[in-house]
């Protein structure tokens, strides 16, 4: 990835997903789901048991991608992944959150704008600038374990409601569902002192989701890039896989026009050169097709599962499933 500012971002957001696999990709993807069968990680859907699969198979192409359609290597993260989930408790830990905790806790991190780009994907951002000492200050108070359950149930968040609610919606790639993510990373007012006190908080972040939610980040707009990014970038390449590395865009100084290549102006935020009002700092701004769905932003932890909004049951379900198919 260069860090030279560019003004043509081209990421294939179909390439690899259901639908549009190539024939070794198949294969790939049957031995995947018969090897994790036999290894009692997956349970099919057609097992005479089972009314639903124990993990979707978009849940599973992410893994799949991750590793470049290598079977064996996909389920040996898919397996660390589950036992990861298992440790953590995670499924208990995001039923039981408390709502004003994770709400709280939306605004150290990516924000989904309430918007899609205009493949259907959920469109995020990330503010480091707002980020200014008081929060750092308040951040600095929670104990690092807690710390990392707020990112963890923000993830499962993402996975299990907004990206299902995204799939259910109108989109221009359906029925190919949305598994990822765009996301602006907003450098505007960002010291390098700033970028540099953060720098764990985003390593443990990055960490976590490159680990166990992999192939949720699809493109990534750096904005207002500072001219020490060259030296930013050194730092965090190296917590990032080659393949979010090649996703990674730095824009120019107008980075309006090429966002609204990605994004239709009435969906991209004002101050990145689009005509929705929103901020960083503000709840999700649904468009008319998920108000329609859904009513009104929920808070806390939720699931979207066939067409409705629910709370997350209780005990282990997938590693990362949306719980709807497609």
């Amino acid at each position: 990835m260069s860090i030279e500012p560019t003004s043509n971002v081209k990421v294939d957001v179909l390439a690899g997903h259901l639908g549009h696999l190539t024939e070794a990709q198949q294969e790939a993807f049957a031995s995947f789901r018969k090897n994790l069968a036999e290894a009692q990680l997956y349970v099919p859907a057609d097992d005479g048991v089972s009314e639903r699969a124990s993990h979707d198979e978009p849940t599973l192409l992410r893994f799949l991608r991750a590793r470049r359609f290598d079977p064996k290597k996909a389920q040996r993260q898919f397996a660390d992944a589950e036992a990861w989930r298992t440790k953590n408790n995670v499924d208990e830990l995001y039923a039981t959150f408390p709502v004003d905790e994770l709400e709280t806790s939306r605004r150290f991190y990516p924000r989904w704008t309430g918007r899609r780009d205009k493949h259907g994907l959920p469109v995020y951002v990330y503010r480091l600038g707002s980020l200014n000492g008081s929060l750092q200050k308040e951040l600095n108070t929670i104990p690092s374990e807690r710390r990392y359950q707020r990112i963890l149930s923000l993830y499962e968040a993402m996975t299990r409601f907004v990206l299902p609610l995204c799939t259910h919606l109108p989109h221009s790639t359906s029925p190919t569902p949305i598994s990822s993510v765009t996301t602006i990373i907003d450098l505007e007012n960002a010291s390098l002192g700033t970028l540099w006190n953060w720098r764990k908080h985003l390593q443990e972040a990055s960490a976590l989701a490159t680990a166990n939610y992999p192939e949720t980040l699809s493109t990534i707009a750096v904005v207002n890039a500072p001219s020490f990014f060259p030296t930013v970038w050194g730092w965090i390449k190296p917590w990032f896989d080659e393949g979010t590395r090649n996703k990674v865009f730095v824009l120019g100084k107008d980075p309006g026009s090429t966002l609204r290549s990605l994004i239709d102006p009435q969906d991209l935020p004002k101050p990145y050169g689009g005509e929705l009002e929103w901020k960083y700092e503000d709840e999700p701004s649904l468009d008319a097709a998920a108000k329609e769905v859904i009513g009104e932003m929920p808070k806390g932890p939720v699931v979207f599962v066939d067409g409705k909004v629910e709370q997350p049951p209780k005990g282990k379900i997938a590693a990362g499933t949306s719980q709807t198919q497609p």
